[in-house]
């Protein structure tokens, strides 16, 4: 059964009328043809809000062409979806392939908008970009540009006073399309565990 019609809106992490009317457009992102938009760029791609269900849709399997993801079972991804959720913050994209597995659907993509509130700047908000990846066999459609315009554009229509991201230096051209620039500060980190 493919979730993406039949899922009530409870499902998902937001409320994914948000993303309607965001204009990709500065970014050199257009569709030529009239039914196109950056939720449904191409027929049978659709990019949506996470749902609770994408666990059964390989979203975990995305996210470990990225990074280690560890052991992630269907409960603690539930968990973690409605702990999220609840938390109000975080806006979670997936780019869905609705023909996949025979109709099913296949999590092909994914990005990441937190946000921060903040007291400085007359307490404000603060985006952080995480987690962007493409599928390896769905690279090179602009998959990965549209989650990241749609990132963008988002945390500017949610009143963030800036949004910011770490990426390797091989990706800093790509993020500079979006208007990133590298900042003088230098990104420091220590890790606990992998």
């Amino acid at each position: 059964m493919n979730m993406t019609s039949d899922e009530p809106s409870s499902d998902f992490m937001f409320d994914k009328k948000i993303l309607q009317g965001l204009d990709l457009s500065k970014y050199g992102i257009s569709f030529k043809e009239s039914e196109r938009s950056p939720t449904e760029p191409e027929s049978g791609i659709l990019i949506r809000p996470l749902s609770k269900h994408d666990f059964d849709k390989g979203y975990i399997d995305v996210l470990a062409q990225l990074t280690s993801v560890g052991e992630v079972k269907k409960c603690d991804f539930i968990a973690r979806f409605e702990s999220m959720k609840k938390a109000g913050c975080y806006y979670l994209l997936v780019v869905e392939d609705t023909e996949a597995d025979n109709g099913r659907g296949k999590i092909v993509g994914a990005g990441t908008l937190e946000i921060e509130e903040k007291f400085i700047h007359s307490c404000a908000l603060r985006g952080r970009v995480e987690e962007v990846i493409v599928d390896s066999k769905y690279r090179g459609r602009r998959l990965g540009k549209i989650i990241l315009g749609l990132i963008t554009e988002l945390s500017k229509s949610l009143k963030c006073y800036k949004t910011t991201l770490e990426c390797k230096v091989d990706n800093i051209a790509f993020y500079n399309i979006f208007g990133y620039e590298e900042d003088p500060e230098k990104f420091m980190q220590r890790r606990f565990r992998d």
